[in-house]
C-alpha cells in the first residue's frame, strides 16, 4: 500500500527495536523493506551508525510509516500524536496498558510510549460523546478516558 503521505519518525538508534513494539500492539501490521547505513562515507557522528538499519518500512492497521535511525538530535513532542478510534472500553483499555510508559504525561486519553511518541487512545464516537453536559470538565478530569464517566 502506497499512501500519498507517509509519516516518518526519527528514532535514536533503536528503530528496530521501535517498529517490532508497534507492529506487536496493532493488528494487521506488518514489517517491510529494510535500507541500511553505508559503511563508508559516513561523517563523524554517523560512523557508529555504519551497517545498521536507515530506515524501516512498517504498516500499522494499514497505514503506512517509515522509521529512521538518525540519532540523537531531535525528538518526539506532544506537538504531534496518532489518534487511535477504539470501539469500546476494552479498546481503549488495550491500547493504553500497551502504550501509557510516561505517567506524568497521561490527560484527556493522551498518553506517552516508551519512545515517547504521543498517542491519543480515544472513543471512536468523542464528538458524540463531547455534546453531553459537563463533557469537556469531565475529560479534563480523565488522564484514560472512561467513556461511563461522561
Amino acid at each position: 500500500m502506497l499512501n500519498k503521505i507517509t509519516p516518518n519518525l526519527w528514532f535514536d538508534g533503536n528503530a528496530k527495536q521501535a517498529v517490532e513494539f508497534y507492529a506487536s500492539v496493532f493488528p494487521d501490521s506488518k514489517i517491510g523493506a529494510t535500507s541500511y547505513y553505508p559503511t563508508e562515507g559516513l561523517l563523524d557522528f554517523q560512523k557508529e551508525l555504519a551497517g545498521k538499519e536507515l530506515t524501516i518500512e512498517f504498516e500499522l492497521s494499514g497505514h503506512r510509516f517509515v522509521a529512521i535511525n538518525a540519532g540523537p538530535d531531535f525528538k518526539f513532542n506532544e506537538s504531534i500524536s496518532f489518534s487511535i478510534a477504539c470501539e469500546d472500553q476494552k479498546e481503549i483499555d488495550y491500547y493504553w496498558e500497551k502504550l501509557s510508559k510516561v505517567p506524568e504525561s497521561e490527560q484527556c486519553g493522551w498518553c506517552k510510549d516508551q519512545y515517547s511518541l504521543s498517542w491519543q487512545v480515544v472513543p471512536k464516537n468523542i464528538e458524540e460523546l463531547m455534546k453531553f453536559p459537563n463533557a469537556f470538565a469531565n475529560l479534563m478530569q480523565m488522564k484514560k478516558i472512561i467513556i461511563e464517566n461522561f
